[in-house]
């Protein structure tokens, strides 16, 4: 009788802010939601990649539980159910040691102790899938055997932005690790580029849960027991729905990362190297690297004209954009945020966040557009006691029964059919029809119809901002005072 083979699960870490790819990844618009040029996300690719490894798939995600929503919508965009996974969702992040962690005591609870998990980035992307499927082939059989597997990438230059690491002896399918090492500089990363023996340290695992635990609770025990007080207190939900980790307990947890919390430390470590495609795109210069070249190697993502120019690179939006006698240039267009930078000066992209950070400007949080459960919103204009909204709901969806102190608002629809509950009446409103809501009323909008509702929402008061906002129902489990509609 041939023994059952092991369940490997994909578990997905979706933390990261991604400030060096500001103004589109913002912090309520992170880096794995960023679209590339093919339409697809970085999260949406993580995914669909994670599914052609392992089928059938419950994947696990690690994730901020305000991008819980988002989360569910790109994954469902890859066919996968969500019911057929888990979100452990964290109100603020606490490193990649903590993530791990808490998704390991999860599957011991839910999948066994034995169950291997594939620890994937959500940012990251790999072009080549049968390379890839290959090398996960080889750190599962490594972490059968008892080994904390990281996957190396073959380096391709010497990378002073990348960590490393040294490999040892051979390992059954893979190498022993020698030593990590931290990013170096030029002439070290030439040495190691040389010698064959260094790799880039690419941030993805693969290790059975009870390896995991084990090696945790000896080397960084101080990690491992705060995520055991929390995993404890964690409300146990079914699959497809959030299960929130309990905020207070969670700050308790040290913040460290899962190379410096067990990997630099345990001696149960292997390396597999790969050949993968492999890119964190971790600033704009790889994402332009992603978009074949054009005339005078000038490279573009939307509507775009070059004249005299040289090494640009475009990426629009909603508008043409013409760059004119330019060279070694990077061009980023939102409709509210425009980012100009020499093409060897985006690694420093995350200071302007700093800086906006630091003057509280809302550009470093949002877009125009922001995304919800039920839908998204636009604001297209504002200014003193008024702000402009474009609302569009998906089918079936319904905002929270809510209220405002000091706005009153005026809904018009522009396509499809909304059902309002205004006060104590509710009704139907078709295309072209409107309501006015007072400040103080109860009010809700659903849409009950096939196609997505269009609406034009026209705000006016002393305050407008989106705090101002209390909720009685919801069914997307938002009741507290002051989170966003």
């Amino acid at each position: 009788m041939q023994p059952s083979q092991p369940t490997l699960v994909p578990v997905v870490l979706s933390g990261g802010a991604g400030t060096r790819l500001w103004p589109v990844s913002r912090a309520a618009h992170p880096k794995p939601f960023m679209v590339l040029a093919d339409g697809e996300t970085l999260l949406q690719k993580t995914y669909a990649r994670a599914l052609k490894i392992c089928q059938p798939c419950a994947p696990v995600t690690v994730t901020n539980r305000d991008y819980f929503f988002s989360t569910r919508d790109e994954l469902a965009k890859t066919g996968q159910a969500a019911d057929k996974a888990s979100f452990l969702l964290e109100a603020s992040g606490r490193n990649t040691a903590a993530a791990v962690a808490m998704a390991a005591l999860h599957l011991r609870d839910t999948a066994g102790a034995d169950t291997i998990m594939l620890v994937m980035p959500a940012d990251h992307l790999i072009q080549k899938m049968d390379a890839f499927a290959e090398a996960v082939e080889k750190a599962t059989e490594l972490a059968l055997s008892g080994k904390l597997v990281t996957f190396g990438i073959e380096p391709d230059r010497p990378e002073t932005g990348y960590g490393y690491i040294e490999k040892a002896e051979p390992l059954l399918r893979g190498f022993a690790v020698r030593q990590f090492v931290e990013k170096p500089n030029l002439p070290t990363a030439q040495a190691y580029l040389s010698s064959g023996q260094f790799v880039w340290n690419s941030g993805m695992f693969c290790f059975k849960v009870s390896t995991l635990i084990e090696e945790m609770a000896q080397h960084a025990p101080d990690v491992m027991s705060a995520c055991e007080t929390c995993h404890a207190a964690m409300e146990k939900r079914a699959a497809g729905f959030g299960i929130e980790i309990p905020p207070e307990a969670y700050e308790a947890v040290p913040s460290i990362s899962i190379d410096h919390a067990l990997m630099e430390r345990s001696a149960a470590v292997a390396v597999v190297p790969a050949d993968i495609g492999w890119s964190d795109i971790g600033a704009w210069d790889a994402v332009r690297d992603l978009t074949p070249p054009e005339a005078d190697n000038n490279r573009s993502v939307g509507d775009s004209v070059f004249v005299d120019a040289r090494n640009t690179y475009i990426h629009g939006g909603q508008r043409m954009v013409a760059a004119v006698g330019t060279d070694d240039l990077i061009i980023v267009d939102t409709p509210d945020a425009l980012l100009v930078a020499n093409a060897d000066k985006t690694q420093k992209v995350k200071e302007v966040v700093a800086e906006l950070v630091k003057a509280g400007h809302p550009a470093y949080q949002l877009h125009q557009t922001v995304a919800r459960p039920w839908g998204t919103y636009t604001v297209l204009s504002e200014g003193p006691r008024y702000k402009l909204k474009r609302i569009e709901v998906h089918t079936g969806a319904s905002l929270s029964l809510q209220l405002h102190h000091h706005r009153n608002e005026h809904w018009i629809v522009v396509s499809g059919r909304a059902e309002v509950t205004n006060g104590d009446e509710t009704f139907i409103l078709e295309t072209n029809e409107s309501t006015y809501i007072p400040a103080e009323h109860k009010h809700r909008l659903s849409n009950p119809g096939t196609e997505p509702l269009v609406m034009i929402e026209v705000q006016s008061g002393g305050y407008l901002g989106e705090d101002d906002i209390v909720r009685f129902e919801d069914k997307y489990g938002r009741t507290d005072n002051g989170k966003q509609q």
